[in-house]
């Protein structure tokens, strides 16, 4: 049984995106067959595998709006492991047409229940908000992943949202936990960032993880390739923070690689 596993923050521009990309690709790389769920109606993960949204006859909006199986859409990258359930722009008047549904909290859940089982591990790529998409993706999630990026503004919504995680633990997923906490585009020569990493690991101690995603230009540019950092440059700063970022949820979870 395959665990899933959101990467939810409110705060745009923190690293989500960045993360289910090269995470994904990371466990990929350790052998666990690893799928990337898009589900952000801007399709930033989807374009950053390669692939062009535009062009995407099925997504994710269609298995939770139409009932359409996931297995019948999912498509492999040339990513050994890494296969991805695409999005596309119509996923952005979801939440409209479900707002009348039965259970529209769960439709996420009810479509990876088919599938869960096929993969190691399931990364949803959240939105920036807090919308029924992004509910839907907590609801279905064993587990969630916050990225919070090394500066100032960034702090300030992180009580928010675990604010309404405790919401969607008490109301929709009593099972749901929080993987950890990831600090990304860290700076070691900004004393901000240094300030940040000190502040969230002394609130937060082991709800953070020890690794520290660092800015990278590689990061940057891998996307505009259509490919994981790791595929494009393995041994730069930003693939090997993820691949060790990798090795620590899977240490976490009692798994070998």
């Amino acid at each position: 049984m395959g665990k899933i596993i959101a990467i939810a923050n409110q705060k745009g521009g923190v690293g989500k995106t960045t993360t289910t990309i090269n995470l994904a690709a990371s466990l990929a790389a350790l052998e666990f067959k690893t799928l990337i769920v898009d589900a952000d109606p801007q399709a930033n993960a989807t374009s950053g595998l390669g692939f062009n949204p535009k062009e995407v006859e099925n997504s994710i909006y269609e298995c939770m709006v139409s009932g359409i199986k996931p297995a019948d859409i999912i498509t492999e990258t040339d990513f050994p492991n890494l296969f991805l359930l695409p999005s596309h722009i119509d996923l952005v008047g979801a939440e409209i047409e479900m707002i009348n549904l039965p259970n529209r909290e769960e439709k996420m859940k009810e479509s990876l229940a088919t599938i869960k089982d096929q993969y190691d591990f399931i990364i949803l790529d959240c939105s920036p908000s807090l919308g029924l998409i992004v509910i839907n993706c907590l609801t279905a999630a064993d587990s969630v992943i916050i990225p919070v990026q090394c500066e100032y503004f960034a702090l300030e919504g992180l009580g928010k949202l675990l604010n309404t995680l405790k919401i969607i633990q008490q109301r929709l997923n009593p099972a749901l936990s929080i993987e950890g906490i990831l600090l990304t585009m860290y700076d070691l020569r900004v004393r901000l960032s240094n300030q940040v990493v000190h502040e969230v690991t002394s609130h937060f101690k082991n709800m953070v993880f020890q690794t520290l995603i660092p800015r990278n230009i590689r990061l940057s540019e891998s996307p505009s390739y259509g490919i994981p950092t790791l595929a494009q440059d393995a041994s730069s700063k930003g693939a090997i923070s993820y691949l060790n970022l990798a090795r620590e949820i899977v240490t976490k979870n009692g798994l070998l690689a």
